[in-house]
């Protein structure tokens, strides 16, 4: 099922007509293009906010929990205290070249010394507060430092940050006062478009992370290209968790929600059981016109809009556009919320996902068109192309925009390296054409290039696809799995359980075995079955790094943190608790 099958009308998601130039290449190569003009009025990321500041200064800007309520910003009200902070941030010795480093979860201080601090070309690092917290292993902050060089650094809580703010790596850096620093003269706004605006960390899941710089130019059109994909004058209402410390979060919501004039809710809930109803609260209080989270939300979410009609009513009244990223999504739990919206209000709600990385704006290809069908990749977004280079028997995703970031700080290697000969950025992931004869049909992601690996046999394992379809295939009972075998005979899932199962372990064993041996009837080769799997007891460790901040699920860290596990999955004989396939 791909959710074609739901019989009700899609909501109007207020989207531009699609457009896509196609050039196929006598060496194998495509090359997609969206030539979609997008605007360029504003090329730093101070130019939304001065713009809605003068436009619509008493229009709500950022919103965060104050007890039972909410602390509100206008944008004639954030415009003021950005500059008042431009002010007391230049006076600090910060500018061109002089990084802030940022320890402090989402909240409406952190965007204002965010926005203060490039207002004067002063670039912004901020980093995971995982990094940082009271009994973090403060070695991976230790090395962010060493590569940022930070001139000061901002943190939202003193005493919950003591640790790294007394550490040698920043010991005797000035701290930000936002309250003393809020009451400086106001200072002038001088960043420019080829300035850096935002140094961001990669994850290091393959190697040690590199700052990824984002000029102001690249941030501000991302964000036009986005908005290009709409044709919706009307500002978007958003209520959001994803944290700052990533692309996702801080560009793709945060300044694409500025850019457009919208209103951000800011959501202290996370996507685990245990925090999701903080978000649940939000949402039940606040109308969104656009909702984005990643998998493990949208699994969570599935849930409790089945169990509260009060939830979907308020959810589903205004939504046009539903969206994930991050990850893969399973269509089963987009299945679940289509199914709801549509008792709920009558219609379908377009589901959409946006594809990139931190050097890639975040979006270099999105969903733009009315859609029911989970793994997609989109199409390029406008003003920018995408190559897909032949990579054996897969299409090796390449892209090229004016968002695309020039590179790592102080790696110039490591920057030239990212980038074929023409210039397209190198993403490391596989993708296919949903029916090679209608590109316009958009793209279908086709597992990570650097995750994949043979079994024994020399069968090659397409390891993020399969890991998609095994967990649609099991029709919700498992909320992740991990995929295993490089070296072994046959295909191994570690799984771990949707948290309805969680007391219904015979169920979720049946539910197992009849969707993975459906799927593996139905594949194609060894590298598409399923031979073992296991059910392992709780949830991946958010502490130690198996969910990133993004929500998705490090296969490699869960693989290794887990040598027990894995051992007996792949024991010969298997023990009574592994499922094995024929």
């Amino acid at each position: 099922m791909d959710g074609s099958q739901i019989d009700a009308p899609f909501r109007d998601a207020r989207y531009a007509p699609r457009r896509l130039e196609v050039e196929r290449r006598p060496d194998g190569a495509v090359v997609l293009s969206n030539p979609t003009p997008f605007s360029e009025r504003f090329l730093t990321t101070l130019g939304a906010l001065e713009h809605w500041a003068a436009v619509a200064p008493d229009r709500q800007w950022l919103a965060e929990r104050s007890g039972e309520g909410w602390r509100t910003i206008t944008y004639a009200e954030g415009l003021q205290r950005v500059a008042n902070l431009a002010g007391g941030l230049a006076g600090l010795g910060l500018g061109p070249g002089r990084c802030l480093l940022i320890l402090a979860r989402n909240g409406i201080d952190h965007a204002l010394v965010s926005y203060g601090a490039m207002a004067i070309g002063c670039p912004i690092a901020p980093v995971s507060p995982q990094y940082g917290l009271k009994g973090a292993d403060l070695s991976r902050l230790a090395y962010a430092c060493s590569v940022l060089q930070p001139a000061a650094v901002y943190a939202d809580d003193l005493v919950a940050f003591e640790d790294a703010l007394t550490a040698p790596f920043l010991a005797g850096l000035p701290i930000v006062n936002v309250e003393a620093l809020s009451k400086s003269a106001p200072g002038a706004f001088t960043a420019r478009p080829d300035d850096t605006a935002k140094l961001l960390l990669t994850s290091g899941s393959t190697g040690r992370p590199k700052a990824v710089i984002g000029l102001h130019r690249n941030i501000a059109i991302n964000a036009a290209q986005i908005t290009a994909c709409f044709d919706d004058p009307e500002p978007p209402v958003v209520v959001n968790a994803a944290p700052w410390s990533h692309s996702l979060g801080a560009n793709a919501i945060l300044h694409m929600v500025t850019h457009r004039g919208g209103s951000l809710y800011i959501d202290a809930g996370q996507p685990t059981p245990a925090r999701f109803g903080e978000t649940v609260r939000n949402l039940k209080e606040v109308s969104t016109t656009y909702h984005n989270m990643v998998p493990a939300g949208w699994g969570l979410m599935a849930g409790e809009l089945e169990r509260d009609p009060d939830l979907a009513r308020t959810f589903f009244s205004r939504v046009r556009v539903l969206q994930y990223g991050g990850a893969s999504m399973a269509q089963s739990i987009l299945d679940r919320v289509q199914a709801v919206a549509v008792a709920t209000v009558g219609e379908r709600i377009s589901f959409a996902t946006g594809y990139g990385s931190t050097e890639t704006g975040p979006t270099a290809c999105n969903i733009h068109w009315l859609n029911a069908r989970s793994g997609m990749m989109g199409l390029p977004v406008p003003g920018t192309s995408a190559k897909l280079a032949p990579a054996g028997e897969k299409f090796e995703m390449r892209v090229k925009g004016p968002q695309i970031s020039p590179g790592y700080l102080g790696e110039p290697e490591l920057s030239a390296a990212a980038y074929d000969e023409e210039g397209f950025y190198r993403l490391g992931d596989a993708g296919r054409f949903v029916d090679p004869a209608d590109p316009g049909a958009g793209l279908i992601f086709d597992g990570r290039l650097v995750e994949n690996f043979k079994l024994a046999s020399g069968t090659f394992v397409a390891a993020g696809a399969l890991r998609v379809a095994a967990v649609s295939a099991i029709g919700g009972a498992a909320a992740d799995a991990v995929v295993c075998g490089e070296g072994q005979e046959g295909v191994g899932l570690m799984l771990f359980l949707d948290h309805r199962f969680d007391s219904r372990l015979d169920d979720a064993r049946a539910l197992i075995r009849a969707g993975l041996a459906k799927m593996n009837a139905a594949a194609k080769g060894g590298g598409g079955r399923v031979a073992r799997a296991l059910i392992l007891p709780g949830s991946p460790d958010v502490a130690s790094g198996e969910i990133t901040d993004k929500g998705y699920i490090n296969q490699a860290m869960a693989r290794d943190r887990r040598p027990r596990e894995l051992a007996e999955l792949f024991a010969d004989p298997p023990g009574s608790h592994v499922l094995v396939f024929d």
